[in-house]
């Protein structure tokens, strides 16, 4: 699989460490190991243009996902076919302010968005009540056991 990791802004970004937990979501997803999955890092400015011409909404968002071939997740010995699984775009800053809203670290919040980013990509949605609490319970156990078997380098606290 081919995992490709672009900082465009200032901001450090740990780009092992995002690409160790795509692999990790992809292969717990059973998503072909020849899928490959765009994380892209950039600043507020032309976040908010993507969030205006794609969702007509003002301002930054932190995160927001662009599918290509609608890959949904395999089972236990049954992955999912090759394909382009699509991009996450991430913003830094908006999720640096969002982390010290909910208590932890930037690099934790970015990487709880690049979980939730590939789960919009394989086609979970939290528009519905059942929809959100299925994806949300998911997401979080990806985190946990990520966390679990892979301790986060505390550059920024």
């Amino acid at each position: 699989m081919s995992v490709e990791v672009i900082n465009e802004t200032d901001v450090e970004i740990g780009i092992e460490e995002f690409r160790d937990i795509a692999e990790y979501v992809l292969a717990q997803m059973h998503v072909s190991p020849d899928a490959d999955l765009s994380i892209l890092f950039i600043d507020p400015e032309p976040m908010e243009e993507l969030h205006i011409k794609w969702l007509d909404l003002p301002g930054p968002t932190d995160v927001m996902s662009f599918p290509m071939d609608e890959l949904r997740p395999g089972q236990p010995g049954q992955v999912t076919p090759p394909g382009i699984l699509g991009d996450i775009v991430i913003c830094p800053q908006v999720a640096h302010k969002q982390a010290l809203e909910a208590g932890h670290s930037s690099v934790e919040e970015m990487l709880l968005l690049t979980v939730h980013g590939m789960l919009h990509l394989l086609g979970y949605d939290h528009a519905e009540e059942e929809e959100k609490r299925v994806m949300f319970t998911l997401q979080r156990q990806l985190l946990l056991t990520f966390f679990a078997n892979h301790p986060l380098e505390r550059a920024d606290g």
